[in-house]
């Protein structure tokens, strides 16, 4: 049976507030040195409101006005044992992109976003791959692969397709900036590890001079080449350099795309 996965599991606890008896002039100066457009409103921890930039920027010219004046008190809030997928029901169903999290004495304790939504979908989606891979290795190989999950040095990644796509490695570097990215799917040898699975996500990190991602890395109890690794080689295809970025144009789905609206101009 799969277990729910619960909004306490992928909210932040470090939750920006504002206090509910500061002046609208202060709250400006807050909003003006953070990044987020709105912000929880609380009253000695509890949750009391919520108040926007959009609320800020329409009583800019009453800079003594207490917020708690112009707070709005209708909130949608989630509770740390809701299931993450009702959450992302509910934010879907009313627009919202992120949801204060209280508990059962109405205190704020977190938030959750549409970012920890999606980041939950991807750690959940992974390892799911990651087992297609050790059943495959098993299998064809007769050996026992156990499974680890640890950063791997970019430097050491022997890659195994010949080309990405531009536009999806735009996505990619959008996610590890915001620190979305999924793991990479890698096979431990010797001195190096056979990229599996995150060409885009490891081209990505090159682009962006980082060092090292997280992996799930599987562990192969005998050291033979693989069958991916000799068809690699064949194709000269040894670092991370020899992979080919092709153009957004020249992207298979953006092809089968055209061709659909072509036909279809033609009916």
């Amino acid at each position: 049976m799969t277990t729910k996965v619960k909004v306490r599991e992928y909210m932040t606890e470090d939750v920006d507030y504002i206090p509910y008896n500061l002046k609208i002039n202060e709250a400006i100066e807050i909003l003006l040195r953070s990044k987020h457009q709105n912000f929880p409103i609380t009253k000695n921890s509890n949750l009391v409101g919520v108040i926007t930039a959009k609320d800020l920027l329409r009583n800019c010219n009453y800079p003594d006005k207490l917020i708690r004046e112009i707070t709005k008190r209708k909130l949608i809030v989630a509770h740390p044992d809701l299931n993450l997928d009702d959450a992302a029901r509910i934010m879907f169903r009313n627009g919202l992109k992120k949801l204060p999290v209280i508990d059962e004495k109405g205190r704020l304790v977190g938030i959750i976003t549409n970012s920890d939504i999606l980041r939950s979908h991807i750690e959940r989606a992974t390892p799911r791959k990651v087992d297609m891979v050790r059943n495959l290795l098993e299998s064809e190989y007769d050996t026992r692969v156990t499974i680890k999950k640890y950063p791997v040095p970019i430097g050491k990644l022997h890659p195994t397709q010949n080309r990405i796509f531009a536009d999806e490695l735009e996505g990619r570097e959008y996610e590890l900036k915001k620190g979305l990215a999924e793991p990479l799917i890698v096979i431990k040898k010797r001195n190096y590890y056979v990229l599996v699975d995150g060409h885009h996500r490891a081209i990505a990190a090159l682009n962006l001079d980082i060092d090292e991602l997280m992996a799930h890395v599987l562990e192969m109890d005998i050291n033979i080449e693989l069958g991916m690794e000799r068809s690699a080689r064949e194709k000269n295809l040894i670092t991370l350099m020899d992979i080919k970025v092709m153009d957004y144009a020249q992207h298979p789905l953006v092809e089968i795309t055209t061709k659909l609206i072509d036909r279809k101009h033609l009916i």
